[in-house]
């Protein structure tokens, strides 16, 4: 598919293709230069991560409950004087 530079250089991805590549409206992505070509890579957010990413760990609720009790724990024990 063919685009135009526009003004101020900017480019626009057509519908179909960011469709395709889970790009919308605030997305994030990186522009990385490969010899002669420039490639667009789409960045996840923190959510889609979340949702659609490969998991590499399971923690439990509860397991995540404890780790934010000794956070806070430690945290509120540095800036009590």
């Amino acid at each position: 598919m063919t685009v135009r530079v526009g003004r101020k250089r900017t480019i626009v991805i057509p519908k179909k293709i960011a469709d395709m590549l889970g790009i919308e409206e605030g997305s994030r992505v990186m522009l990385v230069i490969s010899g002669n070509k420039l490639e667009v890579i789409p960045l996840p957010d923190a959510i889609t991560l979340s949702l659609k990413g490969k998991k590499v760990a399971r923690v439990t609720l509860r397991e995540l409950e404890e780790e934010s009790m000794r956070e806070q724990k430690r945290y509120n024990g540095v800036f009590s004087s």
